[in-house]
């Protein structure tokens, strides 16, 4: 795809969000968290070691008049087997900024698009954003994203995605080659099946997660072929609200499992088979108010 007009087009729709985010009188529904979780093994590539890291998140999801916002924040802080640039002596901090909005075309057009076991079509626009101070790589990822969505007829939700990515980044690690990186490199336009859900399984359990299928980028900046990624990440989560008193869906706490390969687009023919592959469990806490 054309990198210009796949800008320009995603720009548009955020602009047509935002203007219908504004004229809609109020959120249809809400709903915002800060959590915390944490796992001791987590990999990143070209590390040999299990990596230990606190994860504090704030997420935001909300429902209006023509469609639904998606918003969350990770600071994640690693222990020192995953060290911070060489001015420092602790382990590595990262911001992950996901964003998604969208469209339901059924409320737009005011039709009923259900068929089948399809509860609605829509068109998902959003953007990843993170940087980290690590040692070797210091991401700084920049990610427009854009495609159509299927929501599915199911109990809580379950929505699937074919979205095109445009991605680029410009490390700025210490170590060659990542050091000769002088300007921000764009992959190659690629697509992603995605996948994201909310199940209740019964009064107070819930199975949560999504589930993303990332084609290779092409070329990463040092000439090396990326490989496609699978990154599955699952939650159990319990309503223990009661336990306190407070309203229900205040106070959740589960446990957590990721599993990622190729991650980044790396590889074992890249990696040497350090870090490509990640299996972390995690257990997880949420406040939602």
């Amino acid at each position: 795809m054309n990198r210009p007009f796949f800008q320009a087009s995603l720009f548009a729709i955020f602009a047509v969000a935002c203007a219908a985010t504004t004229q809609a009188d109020a959120a249809d529904w809400s709903d915002t968290s800060i959590g915390f979780r944490n796992g001791q093994q987590f990999r990143e590539p070209f590390n040999p070691q299990a990596i230990s890291k606190n994860i504090f998140s704030l997420t935001h999801a909300s429902g209006y008049q023509y469609g639904s916002n998606f918003f969350n924040v990770d600071f994640l802080q690693s222990d020192s087997k995953d060290p911070a640039s060489l001015t420092q002596n602790s382990g590595a901090q990262e911001a992950y900024v996901v964003y998604r909005h969208t469209f339901d075309l059924g409320k737009i057009s005011g039709r009923d698009m259900q068929f089948g076991v399809v509860r609605g079509f829509g068109i998902t626009a959003g953007f990843d954003w993170n940087t980290k101070n690590d040692v070797g790589y210091n991401s700084r990822k920049r990610m427009l994203v854009l495609g159509p969505t299927l929501m599915w007829d199911v109990p809580g939700f379950l929505n699937t995605s074919l979205v095109l990515l445009e991605e680029s980044n410009a490390p700025s690690g210490a170590f060659p080659p990542i050091s000769n990186v002088k300007s921000r490199y764009h992959y190659k336009t690629h697509p992603m099946l995605t996948m994201s859900w909310g199940i209740p399984l019964g009064e107070r359990i819930s199975f949560e997660g999504y589930a993303n299928f990332i084609a290779n980028k092409g070329v990463n900046e040092v000439g090396q072929q990326t490989g496609a990624e699978t990154n599955i990440d699952m939650q159990l989560m319990w309503d223990i609200s009661h336990l306190t008193g407070s309203k229900p869906k205040t106070f959740k706490l589960g446990i957590e499992y990721q599993c990622w390969r190729n991650k980044f687009g790396n590889t074992e023919a890249i990696t040497h088979g350090n870090g490509y592959h990640a299996k972390s469990p995690m257990v997880r806490a949420e406040y939602h108010f």
